[in-house]
C-alpha cells in the first residue's frame, strides 16, 4: 500500500500578523505617488527606446524583394528585376541583385511606376474613388486590455504597407499608440485638446456677437481659448518613421479635456460638443488629404471617445473570447445606445422646434473582433459570442503568437519586425493574423467607398 504524500497547506494558513507587520513599509503619502511616477517614466523612456536607432530616433526597416512581391506588390520577382533593369531612374534598392532591400518611400515608388504601366487586372494601387472624403475608423471599447491599440496601429501599419495614406489619432492619455509611432508629444497643445478647444472657442464667439447685438454681456474667452482659435492641424499632426503615416499624438494632459468639456458645454449648451473632431477634420481638409483616419480611443466611454464615435464612419470593438469581455462588450453597446439616443432625442427637440434638419448618428459599418484567440482553450466560447453578436462579429479571429509578444517587446508593431529575426513559420503566423483581420477591413472600406460612389453618381444631376 503507497503511502499518500502530504500536500502542503495553501500559502494563504497560519500567517503570523507580528511577521507580517515588520514586512510592512511605511505608510505612503501622496509624495510617493510622484516618485513611482519618476521611475515609471523613466522606465518607459528606456523600454520605448527599444525600437529606436542608435540616433534616439524611430526608423522602419527595410523590405526584401522576397517580401514586396509576396505581401506588398502583386508582381512576381523576375518582372520585379526586368522592370528595375529595364528603368534606371527607378529605386534599385540596397544588396545584390538577387536579394535586395527596399525602404518603404522606394517601395510606394515602385508601385506608382507598375501601377501606371501595369496590367488593369493587377491592383497594384488600393481602390479609392477620387473626390470621396476619406473613411475614418475608431477602435474602441470601455474594457481595457482588448487589444485596442495593437489594433489600431497593426491596422494603420497595414494600410499603409497597402499604399494608403493613414492619420493616426492617439486620443488615448496613456499615449501608447503614441510610443509605438514614435511620437513626441511635449504638452496637450501637440494632442487633439486645442483643436477641440478650438471648437468650442468659435461657437462662443458666434455666441458673443448674437450677444452684443441683443446688448448682453459676453461670455469669457480666456487665455487658452484665445490662444486655440489660432491652433491648425499644422500645429499638431506631425509625421511619423512612416513615409505614409501621419501622428496626432497623446500625453498624460490630454486627459484634462474629459474636466474641461462638460464645463463648456454648461457654460454654452448649444455648444455641440461631440462635432468637435468632426469640424476639425472638414475644416483643415483632412478627410481629402488621407484615405483612411485611424482613431484610438481610450479604455472608457468619455468625451474624447464621444467625439471619436461622432466622427467615425466605421467603428471597430476588440474584445476578448471570455465571459467578462463579451459581458463588458454588451454593457457598452448598451451605454452607446443610451448616449447617442440621448443626444439624438435632447438635439432634435430644440431643432423641430425652430425648423432645422434633424441630427441622426450613422455607421457605414460597426464590427466586434475577437483578438488574443486561443482556438485550443477559447473555441466553443468564440462560437457562443459569434452566435450573439451575428453580423456585428469579424469573421476572422485574430490569435495571438509569439511574433507578436516579441515584437511588442520592443514597442513595434509586427509589420517592423524583421522577419529573419524568426523562423518562418512564427513569422507567417504572425503575420496572418492580423493581415486577415486587415483584409475584413479594406473589404469594408472598399465596400463602402463604392457604396458612396454609388450613391454620388445617381445623385448627381444629369445633363
Amino acid at each position: 500500500m503507497t503511502k499518500r504524500t502530504e500536500l502542503p497547506p495553501p500559502p494563504y494558513f497560519n500567517l503570523d500578523p507580528k511577521a507580517a507587520a515588520a514586512r510592512l513599509p511605511k505608510s505612503s503619502d501622496t509624495a510617493r505617488f510622484a516618485k513611482a511616477a519618476a521611475f515609471a517614466a523613466r522606465g518607459r523612456e528606456d523600454l520605448a527606446k527599444r525600437g529606436y536607432a542608435p540616433d534616439g530616433r524611430k526608423r522602419l526597416r527595410k523590405f526584401s524583394t522576397w517580401e514586396i512581391c509576396r505581401y506588398l506588390i502583386p508582381v512576381a520577382p523576375a518582372h520585379l528585376r526586368r522592370v528595375l533593369k529595364q528603368n534606371p531612374d527607378l529605386p534599385q534598392g540596397e544588396g545584390i541583385s538577387g536579394s535586395k532591400w527596399f525602404t518603404l518611400e522606394e517601395v510606394l515608388a515602385l508601385r506608382a511606376h507598375l501601377a501606371e504601366g501595369g496590367l488593369a487586372s493587377k491592383e497594384y494601387k488600393p481602390y479609392r474613388p477620387k473626390g470621396l472624403p476619406a473613411k475614418v475608423v475608431a477602435v474602441a471599447n470601455f474594457k481595457g486590455g482588448v487589444g485596442k491599440t495593437s489594433t489600431a496601429a497593426h491596422l494603420a501599419m497595414s494600410a499603409a504597407l497597402d499604399g494608403y495614406k493613414v492619420l493616426v489619432i492617439d486620443l488615448d492619455s496613456q499615449g501608447s499608440m503614441t510610443s509605438i509611432m514614435g511620437g513626441t508629444v511635449p504638452d496637450e497643445w501637440s494632442t487633439v485638446f486645442p483643436l477641440i478647444a478650438r471648437d468650442y472657442a468659435r461657437h462662443l464667439v458666434d455666441e458673443n456677437s448674437v450677444r452684443e447685438a441683443r446688448g448682453e454681456a459676453p461670455l469669457p474667452l480666456d487665455e487658452t481659448l484665445t490662444e486655440a482659435l489660432n491652433a491648425t492641424a499644422t500645429d499638431i499632426v506631425q509625421p511619423t518613421h512612416w513615409p505614409n503615416i501621419d501622428l496626432i499624438g497623446a500625453q498624460l494632459n490630454l486627459y484634462w479635456a474629459e474636466f474641461q468639456i462638460p464645463v463648456w458645454r454648461m457654460n454654452l449648451r448649444r455648444w455641440p460638443l461631440w462635432d468637435a473632431l468632426t469640424n476639425f477634420l472638414n475644416d483643415e481638409e483632412l478627410l481629402s488629404k488621407y484615405d483612411v483616419i485611424m482613431l484610438d480611443t481610450p479604455p472608457a466611454l468619455g468625451y474624447l471617445t464621444i467625439n471619436a464615435l461622432a466622427a467615425a464612419d466605421i467603428l471597430l470593438v476588440p474584445l476578448g473570447a471570455s465571459f467578462l469581455e463579451f459581458d463588458s462588450t454588451g454593457r457598452f453597446f448598451d451605454m452607446l445606445y443610451s448616449t447617442f439616443a440621448s443626444i439624438e432625442d435632447g438635439e432634435n427637440t430644440m431643432r423641430r422646434a425652430a425648423g432645422l434638419d434633424e441630427v441622426k448618428f450613422e455607421w457605414d459599418v460597426v464590427r466586434t473582433l475577437i483578438t488574443r484567440f486561443d482556438a485550443n482553450q477559447q473555441t466553443d466560447l468564440a462560437n457562443v459570442i459569434q452566435a450573439y453578436f451575428g453580423d456585428f462579429m469579424n469573421a476572422h479571429r485574430q490569435e495571438f503568437t509569439a511574433l507578436v509578444g516579441q515584437a511588442g517587446e520592443q514597442v513595434n508593431g509586427i509589420y517592423e519586425a524583421d522577419y529573419r529575426e524568426f523562423n518562418r513559420e512564427t513569422y507567417t503566423r504572425g503575420r496572418e493574423a492580423f493581415d486577415r483581420t486587415y483584409a475584413e477591413l479594406k473589404e469594408i472600406l472598399i465596400g463602402s467607398w463604392w457604396r458612396d460612389a454609388q450613391l454620388a453618381a445617381a445623385a448627381a444631376p444629369t445633363e
